[in-house]
């Protein structure tokens, strides 16, 4: 089955059952006080704030029996994944791997690494754990994905300009057609989030396609028959 959304900057088709939804970095370290975000001195409450989009199109999609895929950034407790370039960069209150409130910043297995419990995996999703920006960088993301013959993505979460634009730079890269949720992404920066909207899909689509949750939702084709969340 093939579906049709209205999108930008043209309507963005993908085969329902070759198309993952890639949830990026909806961890507490990012969106709630506390974490990684707010020791750089962010609004996180601008990221919370579209925890009910992400919900909403998960449980449709969820229904539809798709594919889902999650990403949490974070290093390894030694944070020999961790560049220097990284992690001493800037002058944030926390650096990561140091202790917070949630445990260790951004170490994979503490507590503020964590996806929201809102938006928690369930069996047989997809958890990747990327090191990176990107979530094809040094992940199985690209292994998951073949093994399950997907050729297209719908990415939500955070943050626009950061993780999310580069997970896209690097799908448009390997050959995968991607479809950003408008209001279902957010940056600390709001006049962030709207040019990296207007760079994904200039040109024709050169990095992929935007859209709002509403028009997928409503060009998604009825729950399939008996599904349970």
């Amino acid at each position: 089955m093939t579906i049709t959304v209205q999108a930008q900057p043209f309507d963005f088709s993908f085969p329902l059952a070759h198309t993952a939804l890639v949830i990026i970095d909806m961890q507490r370290d990012f969106v709630e006080p506390g974490g990684f975000g707010a020791s750089l001195g962010n609004d996180v409450c601008l990221l919370q704030a579209i925890i009910p989009t992400v919900q909403r199109v998960l449980a449709a999609w969820r229904a539809q029996g798709g594919l889902v895929v999650h990403t949490r950034e974070g290093h390894l407790p030694d944070l020999s994944d961790c560049p220097a370039a990284k992690r001493l960069r800037g002058a944030p209150s926390l650096r990561i791997g140091d202790v917070g409130p949630m445990g260790r910043i951004l170490i994979q297995g503490e507590p503020g690494h964590a996806i929201v419990p809102e938006l928690a995996p369930i069996a047989g999703e997809v958890v990747i754990d990327k090191p990176g920006k990107g979530a094809f960088y040094a992940t199985p993301l690209q292994a998951a994905l073949d093994a399950h013959a997907i050729s297209h993505l719908i990415v939500m979460g955070v943050t626009t300009e950061v993780c999310v634009q580069t997970t896209l730079r690097e799908a448009n890269d390997r050959g995968y057609d991607a479809l950003v949720v408008e209001d279902g992404t957010e940056s600390y920066f709001p006049e962030f989030k709207a040019a990296t909207l207007a760079m994904v899909c200039a040109q024709g689509a050169i990095v992929g396609w935007t859209a709002p949750s509403a028009a997928l939702l409503s060009a998604l084709p009825p729950p399939v028959s008996g599904f349970a969340p």
